[in-house]
Formats: structure tokens, sequence, C-alpha cells
């Protein structure tokens, strides 16, 4: 058995499937301010970044005022304007309820701002299972460590007691700097060849499958 107390999720891609509202939403960013288009999957690709540094990483040529207006225009769209449906993967709200029953601590770690995590999260009525969550506007961007080490320091467990769960490369890599285990889902952003070149301790293609290697992986000795 695996020595978890707390597991860490990232959100868009993992636990929601918003993908395609993300990439909508920047499309419109984009096209409001008459920029260079980018192809959908240089938009997908940065999906789990913060959103400074998404629009960065799309228009490193852009100066200040560009990345400014493109983070109003896509939040804009993202939060209110755009029709997009995004909601929970099936299975998500069951496995969190299972993984509750077993005592564990769970918290969020994204890229998302804190007011689109904190508008979601009563939405989709999954808040009450997180102790924590750490959003990329209130600390370092992933891959940076600092979104993890914070979340464990404020859940009282170290690294070792961590597992981060994420669908892009940038969930692996910051799970790797932090000194924690990392588990990828492939149902996400990121392709499976591309997460297992960050060595992730497995990969799993399903929230069926996710739910089965988690409590399969769920040692008994934290059961309440």
């Amino acid at each position: 058995m695996l020595p978890y107390k707390l597991i860490v999720f990232d959100w868009d891609g993992t636990l929601m499937d918003s993908e395609a509202r993300i990439v909508a939403s920047m499309r419109a960013a984009i096209r409001d301010l008459n920029l260079l288009p980018r192809e959908n999957e240089a938009l997908r690709n940065v999906i789990g970044l913060g959103l400074q540094e998404a629009l960065a990483t799309l228009y490193p040529e852009g100066d200040r005022l560009i990345k400014s207006a493109l983070v109003e225009r896509y939040r804009h769209y993202y939060l209110n304007a755009d029709p997009t449906p995004s909601q929970l993967f099936e299975g998500v709200e069951l496995l969190l309820e299972k993984l509750q029953e077993q005592g564990y601590l769970m918290a969020i770690a994204t890229g998302k701002g804190r007011i689109g995590l904190d508008r979601v999260l009563p939405e989709v009525g999954v808040a009450h299972y997180f102790c924590t969550s750490r959003c990329a506007d209130e600390t370092a961007s992933k891959p940076h460590p600092r979104m993890l080490v914070e979340i464990m320091a404020q859940a009282k467990v170290t690294a070792r007691e961590t597992l981060m769960v994420g669908d892009t490369e940038y969930d692996m890599l910051m799970a790797k700097y932090a000194g924690t285990d990392a588990l990828a889902v492939s149902y996400g952003v990121h392709e499976k060849i591309r997460l297992q070149r960050c060595n992730p301790i497995d990969c799993v293609d399903s929230i069926e499958a996710l739910q089965g290697w988690l409590l399969k992986s769920v040692p008994k000795a934290h059961v309440k």
C-alpha cells in the first residue's frame, strides 16, 4: 500500500472537462485584439499554466499592455460570455466521495485564477471535499513547485505523504520539483506519451481507472 495522506488534484482536464471552453475563450480573446491566431494545439498546450504564463507563451513578443488586454478579454469570455459548456467528468463526484470516506485529505492545485475556481466549485457542488486549494494568480505558476509546497504546508503533510494527480506535464514536473509522487491521467490535455516522459508512478486513461487505482492504493491504516 502507498502511504499517502493527501491527494492533490489538478482541476481543468483532470476533474473538470473544460478544455473546449478554455480554447474557445482564448480564441475569442485573440480575435477581439486582432492578434495573429494560434492553432488549437498551441492553445491546448498552455492549459495548466497560469493565465499570464499561458498568454506569454502564446505571444512572447507581446508588450505588457497587449498581455493585460488578453487576460481581461479571456476572463470576460471564460467567466461570462462564452456559451461552451464545461462540467465535471462523469464519475468525479463519486470518486471524491469514496476518497473522503477513506479519510483522505484532498486539495486542488490549478492554473485557474481564484475568481474562476471560487465560482465553479459551488456551482458543481464539490467544494466541501477539499481542505484547501491554490491558484496560479496567488502563487507561482506550474511547473514551479511553490503551489504544491504551500498546499502541503497548510495540510501539515510531507512530500512523501502526498500524491499529485494531473493531466499535463506541468503537473508532473511540479510534483517532481516538490518531491512528491505524481499520477498522470491521459484523458485530459497532454498525450499519454508526453506524460510518461515525465516518469509518473503510473498513468490511467479514465475516471473509472483513476478511481480503481486510488482506492486500490489507499492504505487501510488511514481509514477513520
